[in-house]
């Protein structure tokens, strides 16, 4: 079977539970061929890594519906949508529907990063290269913890909502699927406090078998990363701080000069992860991608989402550098209003994951704990905030308010604004932390698939 044609039947079988709108279990005969005999060398498995990885830059999901939608779910006071499309509309609103397309589409095509990974890590004892073949295994848990961390962030409450976070979450998966039996099979939901720790296990692993350098794809410090989230969503300092510190230990990353330098350039030293894209393979141009909605230039973006005029001033210091280099007047569609200035090209590289994330978590677990590991916070606020990268100055004792606000107006627009207010259990707009239209409905059609086993959510 030539490999083009294996990679269509894997793409098949990835989405065989979480499919498009017709009835999920509308699986014709022909066509529940075993996906692992797709499978033969070594190059077929990393292939198929390859392809979760363009999963995950996929307009569903980082290419621009993780950011976005997160961005829009915390709006109040920071942007608006102006644009035509309901579903990002009922998200800035806190007005979802259960048929919301945009909570559908992250559903799918995240189970379908998770099942990709799954084959992956059913197939190990394909690859021959031992090297290669740990690798591969720290991807494909890398991908599927990522994954269900992100979707039980959105699909369930917050951590911490329900005492024994017994809570709602999403379906775990970690059988693949690949045939038309495991299709009919039917999960309910587990708790968050599940999710968390089948998160935790696949991150940790991830960061064990992953390399110190991989290229473009994830490394033990990108687990590391995306660890430090997991840990601070729980509240649990020490080991958010552990993991933060050995990130910014390793030597690898570093603060670019200019505040632009990570959003222009490609894999610059700042950037602990980044999706990849070019002119050819991007998230979209017209209806997805994030430029294609944040830019108001011409012949760039739709400028969909519109900055509130005084967010800038209002939140930066005064003559801060991102102010002048992060907001713009937009000067193509809806002209004359505020856009934010980190997303203006197609073919931009969408870093999410960044170094001063990094260091503003250190900052933020020393000031909880009372301790200086690394650093004092000080010392890490200055390396985000200073005269040579932002033109002002941080502050010589900061507080953990100033820790907070820092990492508010630093992230903007990355997608962490909805995910940090629900941890520090502070309100957007009239919508408290814990509120239940904060949470994504679960897709109708797979309530209707599994007959109720999975149950929806309150409200929908």
């Amino acid at each position: 079977m030539k490999l083009r044609n294996k990679l269509l039947l894997l793409a098949f079988v990835s989405a065989a539970i979480f499919t498009s709108c017709k009835k999920v279990l509308d699986i014709e005969p022909k066509q529940s061929i075993d996906a692992a005999s797709a499978l033969e060398t070594d190059q077929d498995v990393n292939s198929l890594v390859v392809g979760a990885y363009s999963v995950l830059g996929g307009g569903s999901l980082y290419g621009t519906n993780l950011l976005m939608d997160a961005d829009l779910l915390g709006s109040d006071g920071v942007c608006t949508w102006r644009g035509t499309f309901q579903s990002p509309r009922q998200i800035a609103g806190k007005a979802m529907l259960r048929d919301n397309a945009d909570a559908a589409l992250i559903w799918t095509e995240a189970y379908k990063a998770i099942n990709m990974s799954n084959i992956v890590l059913n197939s190990l004892d394909i690859v021959k290269d031992a090297d290669l073949k740990k690798q591969l295994e720290g991807e494909a848990l890398f991908i599927r913890g990522i994954m269900h961390f992100e979707l039980v962030r959105l699909y369930g409450l917050p951590y911490g909502a329900v005492s024994g976070n017994t809570q709602l979450g999403v379906v775990i998966k970690t059988k693949p699927t690949t045939t038309e039996a495991d299709a009919f099979e039917k999960t309910p939901r587990s708790t968050v406090q599940q999710v968390y720790t089948q998160v935790i296990t696949d991150l940790t692993k991830a960061a064990t078998l992953l390399p110190e350098e991989n290229g473009v794809r994830a490394t033990k410090y990108a687990a590391l990363a995306f660890l430090t989230r997991v840990y601070l969503q729980q509240a649990n300092y020490p080991a958010a701080l552990a993991a933060a510190n050995t990130v910014i230990e390793s030597g690898y990353y570093k603060m670019n000069a200019s505040v632009r330098a990570v959003f222009d350039n490609k894999n610059t030293a700042e950037s602990i992860w980044e999706i990849q894209q070019n002119e050819q393979n991007n998230a979209g141009t017209a209806n997805n991608g994030m430029a294609t909605f944040y830019a108001s230039l011409p012949g760039i973006g739709r400028a969909d989402v519109r900055v509130v005029a005084s967010y800038p001033d209002n939140n930066y210091p005064q003559g801060d550098l991102r102010i002048s280099e992060w907001y713009y007047i937009g000067t193509g569609a809806r002209p004359g209003n505020t856009y934010c200035g980190k997303w203006k090209s197609f073919s931009q590289n969408l870093p999410v994951v960044r170094i001063a994330e990094m260091y503003l978590t250190r900052a933020e677990c020393n000031l909880r704990l009372s301790s200086s590991v690394g650093a004092t916070p000080a010392d890490d606020l200055a390396m985000v905030r200073n005269t040579v990268r932002t033109n002002s100055t941080a502050p010589a004792s900061p507080t953990l308010n100033d820790v907070l606000g820092e990492r508010f107006i630093e992230l903007a627009f990355e997608g962490q604004r909805i995910h940090d207010l629900r941890r520090l259990r502070l309100a957007t707009g009239s919508f408290a932390w814990n509120a239940d239209k904060l949470v994504m409905p679960i897709p109708q059609r797979e309530i209707d698939a599994t007959s109720g086993v999975l149950v929806q959510n309150p409200g929908y």
